[in-house]
C-alpha cells in the first residue's frame, strides 16, 4: 500500500498514521485482542471527541474506525503486530522494541511512507514508494486522492484474494483459473473451458478450446503453492513435455507462490509458448477481470459539460 493524503482536509480524525501509537499503546500490556477491541481501546486512548467518533464515510462507516483499519493493517504487514488468530493480533518483539525507541510514534504521511513503504507489495513501491511533501493533504489533487485510495483497497484486497487462493481446496483452484481465463476472453465465444485435473490428467489441469471444434487448445497448469514454496525449472520442464505429449505448442502455468528466475529463463528460451503467471499477477488479472470479487460501491466524478454552454 502506499501511504497518501487520500483524507478529508475538514475531518476532525487524526490521519491514520496518528493511530499507530495509539494501536500499539493497546497491545502492550501482551495481550491478543480481537480487531474491534483494539479499535475501541485506540480511540479511547486518542481521546477522540464524540464529534470525531461519530463522524462518517460517505458509504456510512465511521471514519474512525476506517483510519484505525488502516494503522492495523501496515503495522501487521511492517510484522509491528502479529495475528495469531482470525481477526486477532498481539504486539510482536519487533514492534515493541521500535515503539520503545519512538513512544511518540508518527505523525505524517511522510514518516509512514518512509516506515511502511518497504513492507507494500512491489507493484506499489514501483509506482509511488515515498510521497514528496508537496503532496501532502493540504497539497492533494482530489482525483490522485480517489485514484490512490482505490489502489490502497485494491492492494488488500489483492492480498487476502491471494491467501484465500492459497487455504482453497487443489480442484476449486484449478476450476478458478479456467474461469480465469475464460472471463479474459480465451475460450472463443461459446466460453469453451474446461477443468481435466486429478488422477490420469496427463499432468495438465485445464484446457480451454479457443475454437467451437477445439482445433486450437490452450493448456493449464496450476499449482497451489505456499509463498516461499518457489516452482523451479524442472517443474516448467515437466510441463513442457505433458504439452507435448497433448501435441499441444502453448500452455499456462500458473501458481499462487512465484518462479525462479531460472524457469523464468527456460520458459523464454524454448520453441513451446508458455505464459508463467505467479501469485501476484493471478490477483491482478482477477481483480481486473472479476473473478472472485465483485464492485462493492463505485463513485462518478463529474465536471463542467461545456458543450452545454456552446
Amino acid at each position: 500500500m502506499t501511504a497518501d493524503a487520500a483524507e478529508p482536509l475538514e475531518s476532525k480524525v487524526p490521519i491514520w498514521p496518528h493511530f499507530v501509537q495509539h494501536v500499539l499503546t493497546a497491545l502492550s500490556d501482551g495481550d491478543t485482542l480481537h480487531r474491534r477491541d483494539i479499535v475501541g481501546r485506540a480511540i479511547d486512548i486518542a481521546g477522540l471527541s464524540e464529534a470525531a467518533r461519530a463522524e462518517t464515510l460517505s458509504s456510512g462507516g465511521l471514519r474512525s474506525e476506517q483510519r484505525l483499519g488502516w494503522a492495523i493493517s501496515n503495522l501487521f504487514k511492517a510484522g509491528f503486530i502479529e495475528r495469531p488468530l482470525r481477526a486477532n493480533y498481539r504486539i510482536t518483539e519487533v514492534g515493541r522494541t521500535w515503539f520503545a525507541e519512538h513512544p511518540e510514534g508518527i505523525g505524517s504521511f511522510s514518516e509512514a511512507n518512509h516506515l511502511f513503504a518497504p513492507y507494500w507489495p512491489h507493484v506499489q513501491k514501483d509506482a509511488a514508494a515515498v510521497m514528496p511533501e508537496a503532496s501532502l493533504p493540504d497539497a492533494a489533487d482530489p482525483i490522485e486522492q480517489i485514484e490512490a485510495g482505490i489502489n490502497r483497497i485494491t492492494t488488500d484486497v489483492g492480498d487476502s484474494l491471494l491467501v484465500r487462493l492459497r487455504d482453497s481446496h487443489p480442484d476449486f483452484f484449478e476450476e478458478a483459473v479456467v474461469r480465469l481465463l475464460l472471463a479474459m476472453g480465451y475460450g472463443g465465444a461459446e466460453q469453451q473451458g474446461r477443468r481435466i485435473g486429478g488422477s490420469g490428467d496427463g499432468g495438465v489441469d485445464g484446457v480451454i478450446d479457443q475454437d467451437a471444434l477445439g482445433l486450437e487448445q490452450v493448456y493449464v497448469q496450476a499449482k497451489r503453492y505456499a509463498e516461499g514454496n518457489n516452482v523451479g525449472r524442472e517443474t516448467i520442464q515437466a510441463f513442457i513435455g505433458a504439452l507435448h505429449g497433448f501435441g499441444a505448442g502453448r500452455g499456462v502455468f500458473i501458481t499462487t507462490s512465484t518462479f525462479t528466475q531460472n524457469a523464468r529463463d527456460y520458459a523464454k528460451s524454448i520453441p513451446t509458448r508458455v505464459i508463467l503467471i505467479d501469485g501476484q499477477r493471478l490477483v491482478s488479472l482477477m481483480i481486473k477481470y472479476r473473478v472472485g470479487v465483485q464492485v462493492e460501491q463505485s463513485y462518478d466524478v463529474v465536471g463542467i459539460d461545456e458543450d452545454f454552454f456552446e
